[in-house]
């Protein structure tokens, strides 16, 4: 007869090895960028064969927090790579090869979070947010207007200096200024029309035709750290994603 609890879940080994890997990844055992210790050592810190450490990591791997290098060893995912800077970029040119964006930083500001943004970051109403607007060019030509809105508590000191200083790339900011890595994002697309403000900064005439993508991006435990409003000129441009 039961008692009204729940029985309790079975979890195979290596799973119970990823979350270990992973809890030493949140407290941050082993930097971005940094080599985690081998297979054969991580095999006798936790008392398991080799086989199931390496079924741990190649999950962690495919969830991009890991990166193995052939003969190299395995590393911790870092979006200060530059080849990892715009992991979740989706924006291509129609032609030509794929150039990636320089940022231009328009404004850096604090405000009070409305219920749709403090719900959206699980956050009070009334929770004071960071505020970066900024522009994404190619070749020197505006293609994007992006909002970014941030907890300020978990960017605390974050101005318009210090993101001069990383050259507007802010996920390698979160990361390296902040301990904020970015492991997905959730995004929603829509086509809409400029207004008149952004419709200045990106060249463009009011009412033209831009793709509206809206984001939330999640950190360690699906906990959301950012909202932006990107606004993109698809005129030479489109969304590209691969599905697999």
């Amino acid at each position: 007869m039961s008692d009204g609890n729940p029985a309790p879940t079975f979890r195979p080994l290596y799973q119970q090895i990823k979350t270990l890997i992973t809890q030493s990844l949140i407290s941050g055992e082993w930097r971005p960028g940094e080599a985690i210790p081998s297979e054969t050592e991580l095999a006798a810190r936790f008392n398991v064969s080799q086989g199931t450490v390496r079924k741990a990591i190649n999950e962690l791997a495919d969830e991009n927090l890991l990166i193995r290098q052939q003969g190299k060893g395995t590393f911790v995912a870092s979006h200060t790579e530059e080849k990892r800077q715009f992991h979740f970029l989706r924006i291509s040119p129609d032609e030509g090869e794929r150039v990636y964006p320089k940022g231009e930083l328009i404004d850096c500001r604090r405000m009070k979070a409305d219920a749709s943004t403090a719900r959206l970051l699980e956050i009070p109403v009334a929770a004071t947010l960071v505020v970066i607007t900024r522009l994404m060019k190619v070749g020197g030509e505006p293609v994007c207007w992006e909002e970014i809105r941030l907890p300020a508590a978990l960017f605390k000191g974050l101005s318009a200096a210090k993101i001069n200083q990383y050259q507007c790339k802010l996920y390698s900011m979160f990361e390296s200024a902040y301990r904020v890595r970015i492991l997905q994002v959730v995004e929603q697309i829509k086509a809409v029309a400029a207004e008149p403000e952004v419709a200045t900064l990106l060249g463009i005439a009011p009412g033209a035709p831009l793709l509206r993508i809206e984001r939330v991006a999640y950190t360690f435990g699906d906990k959301p750290v950012e909202w932006r409003r990107t606004m993109c000129n698809t005129k030479s441009f489109h969304y590209m994603n691969k599905i697999s």
